[in-house]
C-alpha cells in the first residue's frame, strides 16, 4: 500500500527541484564568509536545579532546536540532537548541557524527522522513560526506534494531555525526508505546550504557555496559531538557515520574517533558535543575530521581550530576564 504523502497548507510551498539544489551548490562555492562568531556557553549552568525542579517553569537552550523545558512538574526535550556533526560539517559549539548531565525526561517532542531535528543516538541516550510525541505518519518508525516507549502520533491541531499539561501539534510550512524513499511520508509542525484549563481554573499558577515553532517558512498559519492560543507566553522561533532566500524561503523564515511570525502569534517573549550550532545554509550566526536585532529596533519592540540565550542558559519564568547588548559582545542582565 502506498504511503500517505503530506503537504503544506499552501500548495505552492513545495520542495525545491534538483536543478535548484545544483544551482545553490554552485552559488555556494563562490561565497567566502567569516564563520568565527560564536554564541558562547552560559557562565552559570543549572544542572542540579534542573534535576530537582518540580515547581518552576524553565526553558534551557541546549542548541539549535533542542530545548530542555520544565512545566507543571514535567521535564520535556524538543527535537533532541547532541550530534557532533551534521553531514560533513562539525558542530560549531558544544551542546549547552551534555547528555550525561541531563535530568530524567518525561516527554520528548518531535517537530519533524530531518536529521538536524532528530538524532537517533541522542534520543536513545536520554534518561528516563519518556512519552514520545511525533507528527502524523512517524509513529510506527518511532516505535521501532524506541521500543517499549509510549508513542503518540498527532495530526495538525491534535493534542495529548499528560498530567496537567496539554501538548498541541500545530501547523508549520516545511517538508520532510530521512531517506531517498520517504519524502513527506510523515508530517511536520510545531507544538504549543500549556497547562490544562482545569489546572488553570484551580489556580495552580499563572499561564506560562510555550510555543515551539519547529522549522518553518513564513505563512499565514502563524496568525492562526495565535488566534487559537491567545495566551502564549514564550515563542521559540527559528532565525537561521535562510540564505540564499530564493532557495530557502518556503522552508525557513528569515530573521525579519521570524519577528513578524512572533507578532502574528502575539506571544509575550521571543526566544530565537535554529542558529549557532550547525552550518546548514549560507548565512552566519552573526548575520542572523544582526538582522534580528535590526528588525527588532526598526519595529521599536521592547528590549525585554527579546530573550537571547547562550548555550546551556536557563530562563526561569517570571524571574530571569536576559537580553544582549547591540554590539553582540556581552551578555547583559536586566
Amino acid at each position: 500500500m502506498a504511503r500517505k504523502k503530506y503537504q503544506n497548507s499552501d500548495p505552492t510551498a513545495t520542495i525545491s527541484s534538483l536543478k535548484d539544489v545544483i544551482s545553490w551548490k554552485k552559488e555556494r562555492m563562490g561565497k567566502k564568509k567569516d564563520q568565527s562568531y560564536r554564541i558562547g556557553q552560559a557562565e552559570c549552568k543549572q544542572q542540579e536545579f534542573l534535576r530537582s525542579n518540580k515547581n518552576e517553569t524553565t526553558l534551557t537552550w541546549i542548541g539549535h532546536s533542542t530545548f530542555l523545558l520544565q512545566i507543571a512538574g514535567l521535564t520535556i526535550v524538543t527535537d533532541p540532537v547532541w550530534a557532533k556533526k551534521m553531514g560533513f560539517s562539525p558542530r560549531l559549539e558544544e551542546p549547552g548541557i551534555a547528555l550525561e548531565e541531563m535530568p530524567s525526561i518525561d516527554v520528548i517532542l518531535l517537530s519533524h524527522a530531518h536529521y538536524d531535528h532528530l538524532h537517533v543516538p541522542s534520543l536513545k541516550k536520554l534518561k528516563g522513560s519518556p512519552t514520545v510525541l511525533v507528527p502524523e505518519g512517524f509513529g510506527r518508525k518511532m516505535q521501532k526506534i524506541m521500543p517499549g516507549k509510549i508513542v503518540h502520533e498527532l495530526p495538525w491541531w491534535g493534542y495529548v494531555k499528560i498530567d496537567s499539561v496539554e501538548f498541541h501539534f500545530v501547523p508549520a510550512q516545511h517538508w520532510n525526508r530521512r531517506t531517498l524513499s520517504d519524502t513527506n511520508s510523515s508530517h511536520w509542525g510545531g507544538w504549543v505546550i500549556k497547562r490544562s484549563e482545569a489546572a488553570l481554573a484551580e489556580g495552580m499558577q499563572e499561564n506560562d504557555a510555550i510555543y515551539f515553532a519547529g522549522d518553518s517558512g513564513y505563512f499565514q498559519g502563524f496568525r492562526e496559531v495565535g488566534e487559537r492560543f491567545p495566551d502564549i507566553t514564550y515563542a521559540l522561533m527559528p532565525i537561521g538557515a535562510y540564505e540564499p532566500e530564493w532557495f530557502m524561503g518556503t522552508q525557513h523564515v528569515t530573521p525579519e520574517e521570524a519577528v513578524q511570525a512572533f507578532l502574528d502569534v502575539d506571544a509575550k517573549i521571543f526566544i530565537p533558535m535554529h542558529y549557532g550550532a550547525f552550518r546548514l545554509a549560507d548565512d552566519t550566526t552573526e548575520e542572523a543575530l544582526n538582522r534580528l536585532l535590526a528588525e527588532w529596533d526598526q519595529k521599536k519592540l521592547p528590549s525585554d521581550r527579546l530573550q537571547l540565550l547562550q548555550h546551556g542558559e536557563t530562563l526561569v519564568h517570571a524571574r530571569t530576564k536576559t537580553t544582549w547588548d547591540r554590539n553582540l559582545s556581552q551578555h547583559v542582565y536586566l
